[in-house]
């Protein structure tokens, strides 16, 4: 039976190392030295599947992780990583995506900011 401190740390443990699956580099770290053909550890990866859960995704500073740790249960995926070029393309996809959310959502916040301001001006001039 796990003691809370034992389950404490497991579950910090796991979560720093699902995040760690968000970065590409380290995916081919891991696929470069074998452990993406080990059984023991592609279970582990789907032991992890776990933490699409909301009650336990909502922990993820990288949530992107979890889309990683889909693709990871494909072994067509975890062979292309040793592939430098592979990982080089997924970073980049990433940045680019992280470029294209930010300038979203900078819009959407300024529409909405215009939205409510016009919103605020306007119930100011019918009360008058």
């Amino acid at each position: 039976m796990e003691t809370e401190e034992q389950a404490r740390n497991r579950f910090q443990s796991e979560l720093e190392f699902i995040q760690c699956l968000a970065n590409p580099n380290y995916l081919n770290f891991l696929a470069q030295r074998g452990f993406l053909r080990e059984r023991p550890f592609i279970n582990y990866l789907k032991y992890l599947l776990y933490w699409k859960e909301p009650e336990y995704a909502k922990f993820l500073k990288y949530p992107h992780c979890l889309h990683m740790l889909e693709l990871l249960q494909y072994e067509h995926f975890r062979k292309e990583l040793v592939n430098a070029q592979c990982t080089k393309f997924i970073d980049e996809q990433q940045l680019l995506h992280w470029q294209h959310y930010s300038r979203k959502r900078s819009r959407l916040q300024q529409a909405l900011a215009e939205q409510q301001q016009h919103v605020a001006t306007h119930a100011n001039t019918s009360a008058k």
